[in-house]
């Protein structure tokens, strides 16, 4: 049974908000946000939404690998994750947050029992449900952003995966990935739009309330140990440390809680 995208319906809903704005989807690629980087590259920077039925070399933050689980035949039905990146100019004053804003696009549109751990992964209760990627290309004057994001439908095998991984399929069952699509696409668009016109600040009180962190005991990778203490209105996370309070900005910083019992 083919899986059947509603490109159309998307493309209807998003266009009038983004002039250009396609839709296309590939049986397979080595990963989403790999090909619309390549394409920027190349000089190929108008608005598109690209979706795979298959990713051979997905990526996540940090260098980590992304496995959207599928299948190897395209045709077959009920594919176990979404996997999608949109490409789009962007030029906001200021990109601070930017990766928040997506996140927290994803999880209003999913559920609200969904949580944010800093930067933008989606959480359900102790477990991984989403990633997200966000990356941009300079491109001749103009800054071309890429937002990947990777969703499991159905619950993954937890082995190799250094934190236990969630489905949606726990929350909303008989969600298929052209349905999850058609519900976090338009809402993600405009948000984007949002954040470009307005910034991140507008958006801290409402990334507060799905804040995994808030109040927990966290452990960072540079070996910061403290509480989280929620984000700044640029979007940094906030950790009460012995030595103070102090602010946590980079990529590079990956944050995890030191105890999932641990609340103050």
């Amino acid at each position: 049974m083919t899986v059947r995208w509603q490109a159309e319906a998307i493309w209807e809903s998003v266009a009038p908000v983004l002039p250009g704005f396609t839709v296309e989807v590939l049986p397979e690629v080595d990963s989403t946000n790999s090909e619309l980087m390549r394409r920027a590259r190349a000089g190929l920077t108008d608005p598109v939404l690209l979706v795979a039925h298959r990713q051979t070399a997905g990526r996540g933050r940090l260098g980590r690998t992304w496995s959207d689980g599928a299948a190897k035949d395209p045709a077959e039905a009920g594919l176990p994750s979404l996997v999608f990146s949109l490409g789009l100019p962007l030029a906001p004053a200021d990109w601070s947050g930017l990766s928040l804003a997506v996140g927290l696009s994803v999880v209003q549109s999913l559920h609200p029992d969904l949580r944010l751990k800093w930067p933008n992964d989606v959480w359900l209760q102790e477990r991984k449900l989403a990633g997200i990627l966000v990356e941009t290309a300079g491109v001749g004057g103009v800054r071309y952003l890429v937002v990947g994001v990777g969703i499991n439908i159905a619950v993954p095998d937890a082995n190799g995966l250094r934190t236990p991984p969630a489905g949606l399929c726990e929350l909303l069952a008989g969600l298929d990935a052209p349905a999850l699509l058609t519900r976090v696409a338009e809402p993600l668009v405009r948000a984007i739009l949002l954040f470009e016109a307005q910034g991140f600040a507008a958006l801290r009180q409402a990334f507060h309330e799905r804040d995994l962190l808030y109040g927990r005991t966290v452990e960072c990778s540079d070996g910061v140990i403290g509480v989280a203490r929620g984000v700044d209105a640029s979007g940094a996370l906030l950790v009460h440390t012995e030595n103070g309070l102090i602010k946590i900005t980079s990529a590079e910083v990956s944050v995890r809680p030191a105890s999932s019992a641990n609340r103050t």
